[in-house]
């Protein structure tokens, strides 16, 4: 089989095509064939050795897939060769078959392709944990998404509106405003290009402000990070939830003084522990979101679409941050 591996540490263009031998499935594993492999920001991390797990090389990046169960081993149960199905499974999705615990599959509906199967679990799942059991986001209150154009801002999007929040959406250009207008956003804010000195800081603080309105956001939630952050946590309501999603533009240091000034909470989402953690309220969840996508609620956006020879572009199209939605590597 093919693969697209990581043998040294580097960026994209350090990602070699190998051919591999194809993998046998233990005791309650499935191998499935990869039809589609979405790209989130873990794997700009995981090749460059700065994401939290460090698996041993050579790897194939890619954590969310979509394909076709070809072989079923020992103990396994409820699923055949020939199910079409969706799975997370941290890295290896860059490869025409990856080995896959039987509990990390899900069905993909009839009449979904794999695209956009495999451009669903991981930005929907993670924002369903931080909106209701983090963020606690409850009907009526005001929600600020910043980067809401990518993979997880679109979910939170549609997420919020899905719970009866008002949802102010915040992106860099009118390109990407115009696709969280679509996603439903109630308002949009096109923010300047950091990095902000004092004066630009304030002056973003103060657009934010206006958005939400005088009580501020009830909810924060931020897939961003960097010198965006501390404008949006001025924009917080009293006891607001501040949900720290991730880094692209740079970890933050935030006032701290500004939490204890709005009794406001900042909340890590980590939803693949949450998971690991608390596999049955993470299944209600997964739920929950088959059922707002069955009916047209949330819908993954796959905006651009790579083949296994070019997944290296793929990952360096999500790093430069001018995605819009989700990117997916054709694989099969």
């Amino acid at each position: 089989m093919k693969a697209l591996l990581s043998r040294t540490p580097g960026g994209p263009e350090t990602l070699e095509l190998a051919d591999l031998p194809d993998p046998s499935p233990g005791a309650g594993q499935v191998i499935i064939a990869v039809r589609a492999c979405a790209i989130n920001y873990p794997d700009v991390l995981i090749i460059e050795d700065r994401y939290q797990f460090k698996p041993p090389r050579p790897f194939a990046p890619g954590g969310e897939i979509a394909g076709v169960v070809d072989a079923v081993g020992e103990g396994v149960t409820g699923w055949s060769v020939g199910d079409r199905v969706i799975a997370v499974i941290g890295h290896g999705g860059l490869a025409g078959r990856v080995v896959v615990d039987a509990a990390r599959l899900n069905r993909l509906p009839d009449g979904r392709d794999f695209a956009e199967g495999a451009a669903l679990l991981l930005t929907y799942a993670t924002t369903i944990h931080a909106l209701t059991d983090r963020g606690r986001l409850a009907a009526g209150q005001t929600l600020l998404v910043l980067g809401a154009a990518g993979g997880v801002g679109l979910a939170a999007i549609e997420l919020g509106k899905a719970m009866g929040a008002r949802v102010i959406g915040a992106v860099s250009s009118e390109e990407k405003a115009v696709a969280v207008r679509d996603a439903g956003a109630d308002a949009v804010i096109v923010y300047p290009r950091g990095p902000f000195d004092k004066d630009a800081s304030r002056a973003l603080a103060d657009q934010f402000k206006a958005a939400v309105g005088p009580r501020g956001a009830d909810v924060v939630y931020d897939p961003v990070g960097g010198d965006y952050a501390e404008p949006a946590l001025r924009a917080i309501g009293w006891e607001g939830r501040y949900l720290v999603v991730g880094f692209p533009a740079g970890i933050p240091r935030l006032p701290l003084n500004l939490t204890l000034l709005k009794s406001c909470d900042v909340c890590g989402v980590f939803w693949g522990a949450f998971a690991a953690r608390d596999p049955a309220a993470n299944a209600a969840h997964v739920a929950r979101l088959f059922d707002l996508w069955a009916d047209g609620r949330i819908a993954p956006r796959v905006t651009r679409r790579y083949p296994l020879t070019r997944g290296g572009d793929a990952i360096a199209a999500l790093a430069s941050r001018e995605v819009v939605g989700k990117v997916v590597v054709d694989i099969g």
